[in-house]
């Protein structure tokens, strides 16, 4: 997928945004965009010789880019999960777990890992052990619903407890197990039992979950890294850059995995990996979205408070980062989780400097006006996922009415002229599809029957689709090369099957695209456009 051997290619015959301005044609050359106006002016930057595409009236825009998506981990067993991303009702959702465990190995798994909320559901709810039992054909099957429960059915549990109580495991008066488990913990072990896929399963899984996001018009990915991967995790990625196979621009954060060893464990990423190693299509950024567990506050939905200890940890490790020049990418929800990080980051400030390191926070959803002032003061970025979709009702309850009404303060953010990337913190929490999101930072609407978010903190549609490009770019270093179609830049483009500019914005979920370039390169299509 080598960004120079892509023909000359004129597109045109449509309206195209280059994140900047509205043309009518492109001129791409050795995979980057060397003229961008009319089409006689994209003709003789051409040259004799080169192919069109003919967008047929269709919309063109940069290549989306999520900012904080795990795309790393998803591959590894993209294949082998059951999706419920699409899912409208729960009859559809056991329908898709009958068949695929009638198309699986006996004693395999089948299972569901977020990328749902019941919400959506005409049903209201999730399934009971008693309906997976029937859908699973006595195959082990697991559901969870993001951070927050699963379920399990009757083998999927015996398996669990074969070898003694796991904490988080529901039980009712008497002691009978129900099925359904929370917790971190009991999450782990129940992954722990899960077949492991060959190398060839998690490299196929990984070209699916790419062409996946090439189909949505997404051509770039900011993995952040998180719960489950290990440094034996990135090599699936890594052979097919090497063999050049790649069709996503992947930027990777690294994170620690034991909860009480993270100093040392980053000590070692540092010892051995270099920040920014890589290409145009795969490369390490910096470290995070954990950095220790002790300030990780999860969904964001129950009580946290930042320890001394965890403070402290958080300085040695931030202060060893700014030292080696790592990039830093921290999840923070509460106010005063991101009060406790901007803390210590100020003091990181004082004896390093933090301008233009690229030091971000991820998600922040309640974040106060006066983290606000902090927070560009310090000139960080902030990655903004659609959890709130699914959760706004729920963190309001918790967060008060005020701030959850608000959150996130997109206008505010904008207005402060601090970076904003968009994303969606698939695939666990929410699903991956772009247009979803996008439609949640334009309507500011949730699924969850929370009222809408304040209309000052809803995002035109040049804006949501700047966050989800350019904006999403600045985090990686990318946003001269990435995220907009000016001369110069790499010729990453989507041709989308609706006009987002001129549709109504509830229509925006059901936006695909047609043709998808990396690079100038054709890496989806469905064929309509010659």
């Amino acid at each position: 997928m080598s960004d120079g051997t892509s023909p000359p290619t004129l597109v045109s015959n449509g309206p195209i945004w280059t994140g900047d301005r509205h043309v009518d044609a492109l001129a791409i050359r050795d995979g980057r965009v060397v003229a961008a106006g009319g089409p006689d002016e994209a003709r003789v930057a051409l040259g004799p010789g080169f192919d069109v595409v003919d967008l047929d009236g269709r919309r063109a825009i940069p290549g989306l880019i999520d900012s904080h998506v795990h795309i790393l981990r998803a591959g590894l067993t993209w294949n082998h999960i059951t999706s419920w991303d699409d899912v409208a009702s729960l009859e559809e959702g056991l329908a898709a777990i009958r068949r695929d465990a009638a198309s699986r190995p006996a004693e395999s798994w089948v299972r569901v890992l977020g990328g749902w909320h019941p919400s959506i559901f005409p049903e209201r709810r999730g399934p009971t052990r008693a309906e997976l039992d029937e859908a699973a054909h006595g195959h082990p099957a697991y559901v969870q619903l993001l951070y927050e429960e699963g379920i399990l059915n009757s083998r999927g549990l015996e398996l669990l407890l074969a070898d003694g109580d796991v904490p988080g495991v529901e039980r009712t008066e008497n002691g009978s197990p129900t099925g359904k488990v929370t917790g971190p913990v009991a999450f782990g072990r129940i992954a722990a039992l899960f077949e492991k896929p060959s190398a060839a399963d998690r490299e196929a899984s990984t070209k699916a979950v790419m062409a996946d996001f090439n189909a949505r018009g997404l051509t770039g990915a900011i993995d952040p890294g998180g719960f489950g991967i290990d440094q034996r995790s990135y090599d699936t990625m890594f052979d097919m850059w090497r063999r050049d196979e790649m069709t996503v621009r992947t930027r990777l954060y690294l994170v620690p995995q034991t909860r009480g060893n993270e100093v040392a464990e980053i000590r070692e990423w540092v010892r051995y990996v270099q920040p920014r190693y890589g290409d145009d299509l795969l490369r390490y950024v910096g470290m995070g979205e954990i950095l220790t567990f002790g300030c990780h506050d999860m969904e964001g939905v129950r009580p946290f408070e930042v320890s001394d200890q965890a403070r402290s940890e958080l300085l040695e490790i931030s202060d060893l980062l700014a030292r080696h020049n790592w990039p830093v990418h921290m999840h923070a929800i509460f106010d005063t989780t991101i009060s406790a990080v901007l803390d210590t980051w100020e003091e990181i400030d004082r004896r390093h400097g933090l301008a233009g390191r690229r030091w971000s926070l991820g998600h922040a959803e309640p974040i106060s006006r006066r983290s606000l002032e902090r927070v560009k003061a310090l000139e960080l970025g902030i990655a903004i996922q659609n959890r709130m979709m699914f959760r706004s009702a729920d963190s309001t309850a918790l967060w008060g009415e005020e701030v959850g009404h608000n959150a996130p303060p997109l206008g505010d953010i904008l207005d402060m002229g601090i970076p904003l990337g968009g994303g969606t913190d698939a695939t666990v929490v929410s699903p991956f599809d772009p247009w979803r999101s996008i439609w949640w930072l334009v309507t500011g609407k949730s699924v969850d029957g929370a009222p809408p978010r304040e209309e000052r903190h809803r995002l035109s549609i040049e804006q949501a689709l700047t966050a989800y490009t350019r904006g999403s770019a600045w985090f990686s270093f990318d946003e001269h090369d990435r995220g907009h179609l000016e001369p110069g830049a790499l010729a990453d483009i989507a041709i989308v099957d609706q006009d987002p500019f001129e549709i109504d914005p509830d229509e925006l979920p059901s936006v695909g695209a047609d043709l998808t370039m990396v690079g100038g390169r054709i890496v989806h299509t469905t064929g309509k456009i010659g």
